[in-house]
């Protein structure tokens, strides 16, 4: 290198736990490997932005190819050069190097790596486990300084923490004999059980699809699955064929089962056995794909980079389960980690892969015992569907009652508001409220969706040993549920929806999804329409792909939003499509494309809710008001009487035209779609809370 001037990278600082204690200095000759991130090409423009391409579904070319990913997400080799020349000077052997994924894996004796970085290592223990650690930033030779973006493997505390709960009713599970001769408990449930709870869609098993498993361990951590117990479960309990299942090593030793009894916490092999045992029942037609890696931030950042980048497999949806408080006070996440991972989120979403995430298993607390609330990191990042959790009351199979899950401290849903992530277009018109916690902040509403989660009525898969079955619950079960349920639509839709959240919150929350209005997690309470406990609600599959197959067969020949002005999608109201500031919602007029002429009684419903809610507004909000003060409870009150009213006119029509050409999937299909478009529309467009006045 030319010079010996060294310079900070941005956002590595790191502090230590406050009760890490130093066990020793890390021997000079000890084998350290680390990552080296590097800028991405600054001759190609950056990849579309997410928001845009998840506007509209049902549109080909919606996802960049692969050619066109690694230009304008990879590095330029010379970038990577010249870390390979940095590595070299300093006697450090040169792993791997990809300009897909911008990386240089290096390796060697810990002397060389902490005089590489200007680092001094050292071995803590903390809560019963032992890292190597360090403190400040991570520093670099000035001239790298605008081509490196991050270091990883420095320090290898354990990122991330399994989102799995086992029941407290069935501590030590169910033998398969005592299944066999009696059955499940009452409101515990096999997998498939929760799928047709849920209604995932007649005639799909996710063939043709590729969902990637993130699956953790460490030379400290035992974790992985037992094949046999796998083909156990299927064949002689579910007595469906046993899925494909890879196995792809980024870190670590690979499949390493341990123990699954929850007498190490640090050992993922219940929650390894969890996902895969929920997808590949759930989608038993899909490949599944176990990405193993370290419990570290570069475990994290690796494995991810890797999956998105990963042309053998091509996962069109990524499942994880497991996280940690983004803001954690033990500093489990740098900021450069959570950037990197975040990033390669938002790459994901232009790929069209879809990123389901756990939100969280100890309620708005998550696991931080600072007597604040938290958000948890992944599912606080905007580019991830974040899954929250419910109750499900269900006997003999048929749904009665669902509610948000919380079983007190340390069994309940995550949720809440980030600290770290602004609130994202989509959410804009969703009411996230600000922060429970004193300062009161905005951020991403966390979670988007709910499912079944609680561990007393969750799921029964097979333990390692394959004898027994446990009954499991915890997000970490809702985000394979839902991996499974969009691996399941992208194969009825024949095209992948990748990034789902904008076309969650424009076209398809209430009635589309299940609105779970009862309960809470701790500092936020469950009610109409998004709340930071169960998101917009649990799924019902068969309804979301009608709603997004008629989303699609209402805008034939519709610009995707990416070529639209302002990277949106055009509506009635003001000449540019959007409402104008401070007036009423817009009104579309005619019917809307792609609808049978015998749906006319429906449109004809709609146009009379839109002018109820046209009245409801200009009740609330009289000419020459500030629309930040505007009365909004007022107007919920006025929009729901005709949301009411109107749901009776569609009853109406149904049962007049059942009938008639329509058959019952169709008038679903139409009366519930519109229903859905007419409150999401107008109830999203109405007075907004003072925090967010136009």
């Amino acid at each position: 290198m030319a010079t010996t001037r060294r310079v900070a990278i941005p956002l590595t600082e790191r502090t230590l736990p406050v009760d890490a204690e130093k066990v020793e200095a890390i021997p000079a000759d000890e084998m350290v490997g680390v990552t080296v991130y590097v800028r991405r090409r600054t001759d190609q423009p950056d990849l579309p932005d997410p928001e845009d391409l998840g506007a509209l579904p049902g549109l080909t070319g919606r996802a960049v190819d692969d050619e066109e990913f690694a230009r304008r997400y990879g590095a330029d080799p010379a970038d990577i050069a010249r870390v390979e020349e940095f590595a070299k000077a300093h006697k450090l052997e040169i792993v791997e190097s990809s300009p897909d994924t911008r990386s240089v894996r290096l390796r060697g004796p810990s002397k060389a790596v902490q005089d590489a970085f200007g680092v001094k290592l050292a071995r803590y223990r903390s809560e019963g486990q032992t890292f190597r650690g360090r403190e400040g930033p991570v520093t670099i030779p000035a001239e790298l300084g605008d081509v490196v973006e991050s270091v990883f493997g420095l320090d290898d505390r354990q990122v991330g923490k399994p989102r799995l709960r086992r029941s407290n009713l069935l501590p030590t599970g169910l033998g398969l004999s005592t299944v066999r001769a009696s059955g499940l408990p009452p409101n515990t449930f096999l997998p498939p059980q929760v799928a047709d709870i849920y209604r995932y869609p007649a005639g799909t098993d996710g063939t043709g699809q590729s969902i990637a498993i993130l699956a953790f361990n460490d030379a400290q951590s035992h974790g992985g699955y037992s094949i046999d117990a796998v083909r156990t479960y299927f064949q002689q309990v579910l007595q469906i064929p046993v899925p494909t299942i890879t196995d792809v090593v980024v870190h670590g030793p690979g499949n390493d089962p341990g123990t699954d009894d929850g007498s190490d916490p640090f050992d993922s092999s219940g929650e390894i056995m969890l996902d895969l045992q929920v997808v590949g029942s759930c989608a038993p037609g899909a490949d599944i794909v176990m990405y193993f890696t370290e419990f570290t931030e570069r475990g994290w950042v690796d494995a991810v980079n890797a999956i998105i980048t990963d042309t053998t497999h091509r996962p069109s949806v990524i499942s994880v389960s497991y996280g940690n408080p983004e803001d954690d006070p033990r500093s489990a996440w740098t900021a450069a980690a959570i950037l990197k991972v975040n990033e390669a989120f938002r790459a994901a979403a232009a790929k069209g892969i879809t990123i389901c995430c756990a939100s969280g298993d100890d309620g708005s607390r998550d696991q931080a015992n600072d007597g604040r609330a938290h958000a948890d990191f992944p599912a606080s990042s905007p580019y991830v569907l974040a899954c929250g959790g419910t109750r499900i009351v269900a006997p003999q199979g048929v749904p009665l009652f669902e509610l948000t899950w919380n079983n007190g401290p340390g069994s309940a849903t995550g949720g809440g508001v980030s600290r770290i992530f602004p609130v994202p277009r989509y959410q804009q018109h969703a009411g996230v409220p600000p922060s429970a916690n004193p300062d009161r902040h905005v951020g991403r509403g966390v979670p988007d969706v709910s499912g079944l989660a609680d561990p007393e009525t969750g799921v029964a898969i097979a333990t390692l040993d394959g004898q027994h079955l446990a009954v499991i619950g915890g997000t970490s079960l809702t985000a394979p549920l839902w991996s499974s349920l969009v691996a399941r639509l992208n194969q009825a839709l024949q095209t992948p929806l990748g990034f789902l959240n904008p076309l969650l919150y424009r076209f398809l929350h209430f009635p589309v999804l299940r609105d779970i209005v009862h309960g809470n997690n701790g500092a936020y309470a469950a009610g109409p329409g998004w709340d930071a406990c169960t998101g917009l609600g649990s799924p019902d599959g068969t309804r979301l792909l009608a709603a997004i197959r008629t989303v699609i067969a209402q805008a034939p020949g519709v610009p995707h939003a990416a070529d639209a002005p302002g990277g949106d999608v055009p509506t009635a109201g003001a000449p540019d499509g959007t409402t104008p500031p401070g007036g009423p919602p817009a009104q579309p007029s005619g019917s809307p494309p792609g609808l049978p002429a015998t749906a006319q009684p429906f449109v004809d419903a709609t146009e009379r809710l839109v002018t109820a809610f046209h009245e409801a507004w200009a009740t609330a909000h009289p000419p020459g008001d500030d629309v930040g003060v505007a009365d909004h409870a007022s107007f919920q009150h006025a929009a729901n009487a005709a949301f009411l009213e109107y749901a009776g006119a569609v009853k109406q029509q149904w049962a007049q035209l059942r009938p008639a050409e329509l058959d019952a999937v169709s008038l679903d299909v139409i009366g519930r779609t519109l229903a859905g478009a007419g409150a999401a529309t107008f109830l999203a467009l109405g007075p907004p809370d003072r925090r967010q006045a136009r």
